[in-house]
């Protein structure tokens, strides 16, 4: 009785194996007839699809003018080339413009008074400008700080003692140190420029609350600083116009300069590496043309004994 039970259990599983088998083949068949363009053709319809399908989802989100935040363009440095330097001339007006009109609020604590020398003033401008800086010194004899003239050795001196200070004098926002304010905000001069040019009147739907100004190009929209530049606002030593656009281009000339005075030294190191780098490859190449010579051209022959 046994026997009879599994040798029908056995004929039924042979028979579902053998059904699965043809399906499978049936199947294998059918996709072998489906030519290979088609199988290409369905994948991309289907890619096409879901890329459409996202386009369409992220059109029809809601967009709120307060979400809105512009990218600075692209501005056409001319120190951005490989072999490119800074602008020397540029760089004074920029001082100029930042002594002017950005000492009043912002530091510039890392860029000693030395540094300028050479490169947009001589020793005795460079001297006189760190004269009329106090800075302060001490302690004295008596164990108080004092006021004295800057040397060259000096640093500029900050607007305020301290950032609380800053603060209660700027409505609670801190103006931050622009030594290196270029290599901190991503689009470095482009950022700045437009930062400083962007200034205009907000969008309707768009509130900014007392004390506060619109300026696309800032995180938020809503920056405390008032803007800082407008025509005609200093005379230049050298007599260029000073436009808004001008202004804010020498001192971000400046700024650069501030965040990596080693840039015109960096390019002419790497030129002159280049150059002698490309002296020793050519030994290189040569030597060792020369000592595998011998060896690459060399023919191998076997020669069978008689």
């Amino acid at each position: 009785m046994f026997g009879r039970v599994a040798s029908a259990a056995a004929q039924r599983v042979g028979s579902a194996v053998r059904v699965s088998t043809r399906k499978a083949s049936s199947l294998a068949e059918a996709s072998a007839e489906i030519p290979r363009w088609k199988r290409a053709a369905g994948s991309l319809a289907i890619l096409a699809t879901g890329g459409a399908a996202i386009l369409a989802f992220e059109e029809l989100k809601p967009v709120h003018a307060n979400d809105i935040e512009l990218h600075p363009p692209q501005y056409p440095w001319s120190h951005n080339g490989y072999l490119e330097a800074l602008d020397h001339a540029s760089i004074r007006r920029g001082h100029q413009v930042y002594q002017q009109v950005c000492a009043a609020c912002h530091s510039l604590e890392r860029v000693a008074f030395r540094t300028l020398v050479g490169v947009a003033f001589n020793e005795e401008e460079v001297k006189e400008m760190a004269a009329e800086a106090m800075v302060e010194d001490g302690p004295d004899d008596q164990g108080n700080m004092f006021k004295r003239p800057g040397k060259l050795a000096d640093y500029h001196p900050s607007p305020y003692p301290n950032e609380e200070a800053a603060r209660a004098s700027n409505g609670g926002a801190y103006p931050p140190d622009l030594s290196l304010i270029v290599k901190a905000r991503h689009g470095r001069e482009d950022y700045i420029f437009s930062l400083l040019t962007g200034y205009c009147d907000p969008p309707a739907g768009v509130e900014i609350r007392e004390g506060l100004n619109y300026n696309p190009y800032f995180p938020g929209n809503a920056i405390a600083m008032a803007p800082p530049l407008y025509d005609d606002q200093i005379e230049y030593d050298d007599g260029t116009p000073a436009t808004m656009s001008q202004m804010a281009k020498d001192v971000v000339t400046f700024l650069t300069w501030c965040a990596e005075p080693e840039h015109d030294d960096r390019k002419r190191m790497g030129m002159k590496a280049i150059l002698v780098l490309s002296l020793v490859s050519a030994g290189l190449w040569y030597t060792k043309r020369h000592r595998w010579m011998s060896l690459k051209t060399r023919v191998i022959q076997f020669r069978p004994q008689k």
